[in-house]
């Protein structure tokens, strides 16, 4: 199953609405992290420890590794307490593996604008913020085992065959290269 995150639920949903469309309030950087961390709590109760009871695989378009990436090293929280606030939200679920998609982030803001969706209200705080977002995952990458990296650049087929390539060498009971197998 797909999901997204934060989302995934109507409380996360909720969320989602307040922390990414309302540019009016003035979030501080350990509320935004309270706020994420609710609507993931939400999501392993309802949606992730469900579906992993019942025999399937979870993909998610976020987890724990943006919270590091976005609260702790772009926002300037501190790691260990990232971490550990985690820990509590997620009751230390955490997945197989991440993929992180690898993009510049000039070339995230040229791609978005070129596809005319407006940024949210985290995105615009700006290149620089979203620099260090991208540096924070790529130091994750270094330091975390269960983290592989994608480049992003170029067509979608061919970042899909990437990450096809990568789930084929982690899971190859799952994946054979072409696709999930039957």
């Amino acid at each position: 199953m797909a999901a997204r995150e934060p989302g995934g639920t109507p409380l996360g949903e909720a969320i989602r609405e307040v922390v990414l469309s309302r540019s009016d309030l003035e979030i501080p950087p350990r509320a935004e992290l309270l706020l994420m961390l609710a609507a993931r709590a939400a999501f392993v109760r309802d949606v992730v420890r469900p579906a992993l009871e019942g025999g399937r695989v979870v993909v998610a378009d976020r987890y724990s590794l943006s919270t590091l990436a976005y609260q702790g090293y772009a926002r300037g929280l501190p790691l260990r307490d990232v971490r550990d606030a985690v820990r509590v939200a997620t009751e230390g679920l955490e997945p197989d593996l991440y993929v992180v998609l690898d993009l510049p982030a000039e070339e995230g803001r040229a791609r978005q604008e070129r596809d005319g969706r407006a940024a949210d209200r985290i995105e615009e705080a700006g290149l620089d913020f979203l620099r260090r977002v991208r540096e924070g995952y790529l130091e994750l990458a270094r330091t975390e085992p269960r983290v592989r990296v994608v480049d992003a650049r170029g067509t979608p087929e061919e970042v899909h065959e990437r990450i096809l390539r990568v789930l084929a060498a982690e899971f190859p009971e799952t994946f054979d290269g072409a696709g999930p197998r039957a």
